[in-house]
């Protein structure tokens, strides 16, 4: 079965969203501390003798776990953060807004100014690793990437 594609333009950033029924702090952990974002995403670390914002992200779901480097732009918990991360595939801005209403949290990843001529790849990525955020939170297995590429890119390649 091939998961729906949620994602959306929002002029030229890439928005996608997942609701929690859970409180916003549970949530926020889920996608800030290293110990959970290893569970879905990757591990992360801060840069050893550098400023402080400086981290470095592993990619645990990709070809051979390359690590990334990133900077913490803006946090402010536990509603948003801000990230840019350099990788093989060029630089990444990156930012979850949550927010919360009667015990249901609201994630939304946005993927600010993303490359259009890329999107085929870039939204069923963010789908996968989204389901997989969910299914490691429910403790259920994980999604297999395949069932989003290229399953999605025609949908994602539209929206550009």
């Amino acid at each position: 079965m091939t998961p729906k594609p949620t994602g959306r333009l929002r002029g030229d950033d890439l928005v996608l969203s997942r609701t929690f029924r859970a409180p916003i702090d549970d949530v926020w952990t889920s996608v800030t501390s290293s110990e959970s974002t290893a569970r879905w995403f990757g591990p992360w670390e801060r840069v050893p003798g550098g400023d402080e914002k400086k981290i470095r992200v592993q990619m645990i779901h990709e070809e051979g776990k390359p690590w990334m480097d990133g900077a913490i732009e803006h946090c402010e918990a536990p509603h948003r953060f801000t990230i840019r991360t350099t990788d093989a595939h060029g630089d990444w801005h990156l930012s979850m807004h949550l927010t919360e209403s009667a015990g249901t949290t609201t994630l939304e990843l946005i993927h600010h100014r993303v490359n259009r001529k890329a999107m085929g790849e870039v939204g069923p990525g963010w789908e996968y690793y989204l389901d997989v955020l969910v299914a490691a939170r429910e403790g259920a297995p994980l999604p297999k990437f395949d069932a989003y590429y290229p399953a999605q890119k025609d949908y994602f390649s539209a929206l550009a």
